[in-house]
């Protein structure tokens, strides 16, 4: 059964209200969600009648489209899904869907080797081998690196179409360090990943300072907001993103001169995968090699660096020195600070789970 464009905006529109089980949906709201979407993403005005939203409710609880959605109503007045974990973007792909997607792959790979499409080599990689392995029922070829556990994902697509139609959202977002959720309207201007984490970057209003979003921490996005589209008109992302490893861009921090000297194992690493664009090999010792970054000091540089452990040490600037030196005596003391019976206790807990340890022990 052939989906039109209009109709999955419906469905999708009906499914994230049907997963935000942080309030009661009536069908007047599923009414006014769609209608709002329609309108933000196709220019649609005239909205949803009533049989429209109810057919669509059939549809998606019906096999036509392999979606078999377990929508119920609650009170006989509210509409939510019974497994609270269910979503119609969990559906596996259905056989007119590889069709599809087949005839997506074959028209990308053209463009594979073009120096303007290079940037789709990996998409199309990744399309190929989740195809072949769909279709012909064989596991994946290719792994990839993914967080199965990773949240916000599900925002993407509706913050990709606010950036692509110019639309305002509303998001309900609370910050690691806030204690309540804040609701405010925000301009998305582009979308950033950085470590399998994605970032929606933009403003709260003119000329207030540019802000990096994770998704991960939206709980709520709401569209159809009246407030006029603020467009990015000064900053290119690729400019934005120069000197900073990571999100953590500061507007009024210059990049610094960073040496680092890496020991012998871990130089190999460093110089087949920089840790910037900036890097530089300055010179190599009998205990590594020596390299230069320009970067800002930003949180992302210090959990690099501290990824590194022993392997990597800050020689140059002397604040960034100290400041990484401190963090290092601080994970020795919290190390220290464990008690005997804490590490006694751990230990008991892993020879619970894994008693082939204790006897390998015992054993030696």
């Amino acid at each position: 059964m052939p989906v039109n464009r209009n109709a999955l905006l419906r469905y999708k529109a009906i499914d994230s209200c049907l997963r935000n089980r942080r309030r009661k949906w009536t069908l007047e709201d599923l009414i006014e969600c769609v209608s709002n979407t329609l309108y933000d993403y196709e220019g649609i005005d005239k909205g949803i009648s009533r049989r429209s939203i109810q057919a669509d409710i059939q549809v998606m609880r019906s096999s036509k489209l392999g979606y078999n959605a377990p929508i119920v109503v609650v009170d006989k007045k509210f509409y939510t899904y019974e497994d609270s974990e269910y979503s119609i973007t969990n559906n596996p792909l259905t056989e007119q869907d590889l069709v599809k997607m087949n005839e997506a792959v074959e028209v990308l790979r053209q463009f594979k080797g073009f120096s303007h499409f290079s940037q789709l080599n990996e998409v199309v990689q990744k399309l190929e081998d989740h195809v072949h392995a769909a279709a012909n029922q064989t596991r994946s070829v290719i792994e990839f690196e993914k967080n199965e556990q990773l949240k916000g994902l599900q925002h993407l697509d509706e913050l990709y179409l606010s950036i692509i139609h110019q639309k305002v959202v509303q998001l309900t977002y609370k910050s690691f360090r806030a204690r309540e959720p804040q609701i405010f309207a925000f301009h998305v201007w582009w979308l950033k990943e950085f470590k399998n984490r994605w970032f929606a970057v933009g403003v709260k209003a003119k000329g207030a300072p540019v802000l990096t979003l994770a998704l991960d921490r939206i709980q709520e996005i709401t569209s159809g907001n009246t407030i006029p589209y603020i467009p990015n008109d000064q900053y290119d992302p690729v400019e934005y993103y120069k000197d900073v490893i990571g999100v953590t861009v500061s507007q009024n921090l210059r990049a610094s001169n960073i040496k680092l000297l890496v020991n012998y194992a871990n130089a190999p690493y460093v110089e087949t995968k920089p840790l910037h664009h900036s890097q530089q090999i300055l010179e190599r010792t009998e205990q590594g090699m020596i390299i230069s970054l320009k970067v800002q000091i930003n949180y992302e540089l210090e959990r690099e660096i501290l990824g590194f452990g022993p392997g990597m040490v800050v020689l140059a600037p002397d604040a960034l020195r100290k400041t990484m030196q401190k963090k290092f005596l601080e994970g020795v003391a919290s190390y220290e600070l464990a008690s005997n019976e804490e590490v006694a206790a751990a230990a008991e807990l892993d020879v619970m789970d894994h008693p082939e340890l204790h006897v390998r022990t015992l054993n030696t």
